[in-house]
């Protein structure tokens, strides 16, 4: 058991008992275990090489980590031998036995293990070598497949807590403010503001108590970035706090985070314990005076909680709807106490600008947008998973040199930034920097950092109302534009899509999009027109075909499509027929063609429009490309 560390001298002595104890390890293996390395069964193949090397007397000799998420999310479960690097991926339990009994004992590669490069189709062994992680800058997700996050002596063995003693060994308060000031760190939750301006403030004003809060409501759709960090490697967004406290004078802290994220709550709340255990939490830290605790509220899903003054009220047990600014929660926050709030990518990042130095910080990124960004690299893309890239990479660069470019050899269409209030971006701005100042130009956002990517089967109008439905269903309801603006747009938007659009509906649409920004309470409806503005901007073509051709040109709309079977294509296979579920797809008496030829035995297919119920079935199992969308 870690003993109680009283003072920083005690920290430092901890700190090299830790780095010796895992030199002692001949080898490591890592084994992935965050959320989506669980799906597939991640657990199992823990356990099982815990009982293999038990069997094979390996135990002491070797050490098995669990650790948060490698990013890789695709290629779970995912398991790095170390030293050696050896990067293994689809790793089953049926795997374990031949992985100790090869790698770790004789230092033997398994080929079908590791990644092959499908443009390549070359193995690669290490995971620096693959495309996915050799072109990211991983820091933040660099120290996710190094520690147990369950294990406050792993956290401290790579350098943890070294930037909260750096705080309080002397320095004053606001000469941490000055340092993130320095540093360019900007809110990653979606806001962008200064964080050190933001702590600056706090800072400034006279109060009994104040308060530190990270907002781990992450509710976009396709996101999944807070969470992999809270679930990997808590320690450092507890050190984040704790730096944050000192600097505004905090004694307490809160975590809200909502309920739908188990593994993060479970590892969240055994790092607080170990901390509480061992002094790093509680009264007097490291001797210093300093007092701080932390608290985990959990969070009932709602997505204008994410806003800082919903979820403001929710801490407080009141209901989550966002209230007017000013005053800013740094003035007048929880308890109508100053309070600082950041999202937990932001207060990961503290430790390490107190530990590295502002300046090495400041000399990553652009001129306004400063370090990493960690971005969910979803949707019709090859290589999906978490990325993090320094900011001003080109968006090019993250879909194509990281994300391995779209599947099945289909044509780029648009990539989304910043969640459902964010902009849809055409294949013209591919080269334009990721940063927040440059988003926003291009009439997206940088958000907390959700990014699908779409391809030429992608609907735009189709887009736009899946999330405007997604906002109607998640606005608090409490101011009007809001509450009715954006309802409205996503009827529009439906109608547009059933057919029934008119052009006067579209310049309706633009009105309303243009008011619910202006005029909406919060960032929810402020953002909210984005999926509709700029898909009108760059896509406009597609919303004329759905208003004067009646069509979608994607073949997405249900309402504006006809399947239909060429019939010099068809062979008369019956696949179509045996997966139609409506009994749509029926034989003729027309001879099927068979390599060019008519064949009298088979008979072609037709589709019945009146039973169709346009699920595609039928083109996804059909060979020879006979089912057409019209």
């Amino acid at each position: 058991m870690t003993k109680f560390i009283s003072d920083t001298k005690a920290l430092d002595a901890l700190r090299k008992t830790c780095v010796d104890e895992r030199k002692a390890y001949k080898q490591i293996i890592a084994v992935c275990g965050g959320t989506g390395c669980h799906a597939y069964g991640c657990m199992k193949v823990i356990n099982e090489f815990r009982a293999e090397l038990a069997k094979q007397g390996l135990a002491k000799d070797v050490r098995l980590r669990t650790t948060g998420c490698h990013g890789f999310c695709e290629m779970g479960s995912l398991c790095v031998i170390h030293p050696s690097d050896v990067f293994y991926v689809k790793v089953e339990p049926s795997d374990v036995a031949e992985i100790i009994s090869e790698t770790v004992k004789q230092g033997k590669v398994i080929d079908r293990l590791v990644y092959t490069d499908p443009a390549t189709k070359q193995k690669i062994v290490k995971a620096s070598e693959i495309p996915f992680y050799k072109n990211q800058h991983r820091l933040l997700f660099a120290q996710n497949g190094e520690v147990d996050p369950k294990d406050i002596e792993d956290y401290i063995a790579i350098g943890g807590f070294s930037g909260l003693a750096t705080a309080l060994s002397g320095m004053k308060p606001n000469e941490i403010i000055e340092k993130i000031k320095i540093s360019g760190l900007r809110g990653r939750g979606g806001g962008g503001f200064p964080t050190g301006k933001k702590w600056e403030i706090c800072a400034s004003h006279d109060s009994d108590a104040k308060y530190v809060v990270c907002n781990a409501d992450e509710g976009d759709p396709g996101a999944y970035m807070d969470r992999s960090i809270l679930e990997g490697n808590p320690f450092a967004v507890i050190e984040g706090m704790m730096i944050g406290a000192r600097a505004i004078g905090a004694a307490h802290g809160y975590v809200y985070v909502r309920n739908e994220y188990p593994l993060a709550i479970e590892n969240l709340s055994a790092a607080i314990a170990k901390a509480r255990e061992i002094g790093l939490l509680g009264e007097n830290i490291l001797g210093t005076g300093f007092s701080f605790d932390i608290t985990i509220n959990r969070g009932g899903g709602a997505f204008v909680c994410g806003e800082e003054t919903g979820l403001i009220s929710s801490v407080m047990g009141l209901t989550g709807e966002p209230r007017p600014k000013p005053p800013y929660p740094a003035k007048c926050g929880l308890w109508n106490k100053p309070t600082i709030i950041n999202n937990v990518e932001t207060w990961a990042n503290v430790p390490m600008i107190l530990a590295r130095g502002e300046k090495w910080f400041a000399s990553m990124g652009t001129a306004g947008s400063k370090g990493t960004k960690v971005f969910s690299l979803v949707g019709k893309i090859n290589n999906t998973g978490l990325v993090e890239v320094p900011m001003g990479i080109t968006l090019r660069e993250i879909v194509y040199d990281i994300g391995g470019g779209i599947p099945a050899g289909r044509k780029f269409k648009a990539v989304q930034t910043g969640g459902p209030s964010g902009g849809c971006l055409p294949e013209s701005m591919l080269d334009s920097p990721v940063d927040f100042d440059e988003l926003t130009k291009m009439g997206s956002m940088m958000g907390s950092g959700g990014m699908i990517v779409m391809d030429d089967r992608t609907c735009m109008v189709d887009v736009a109302h899946y999330f405007m439905k997604f906002l109607s269903e998640e606005s608090c309801g409490k101011c009007v534009p809001c509450r009715e603006g954006v309802p409205l747009m996503k009827s529009i938007l439906e109608d547009i899509c059933n057919g029934n659009g008119t052009e006067e509906k579209i310049t309706l649409l633009k009105d309303l999009a243009e008011t619910v920004g202006a005029a909406s309470l919060c960032a929810l409806g402020g953002t909210a027109p984005n999926p509709v503005l700029s898909t009108l901007k760059h896509f406009r073509d597609e919303y004329d075909a759905h208003i004067r051709d009646k069509r979608c040109p994607a073949g997405v709309c249900k309402a504006l499509i006809k399947y239909l079977v060429i019939e010099d294509n068809c062979a008369g296979c019956k696949a179509c027929a045996k997966v139609c579920p409506t009994g749509a797809a029926v034989a003729t008496e027309r001879p099927a063609t068979i390599k060019g030829k008519k064949n009298d035995k088979l008979k072609a297919h037709e589709i019945i429009d009146d039973k169709c119920i346009k699920c595609g079935a039928c083109i996804e199992v059909c060979k020879f490309d006979a089912v057409k969308i019209e």
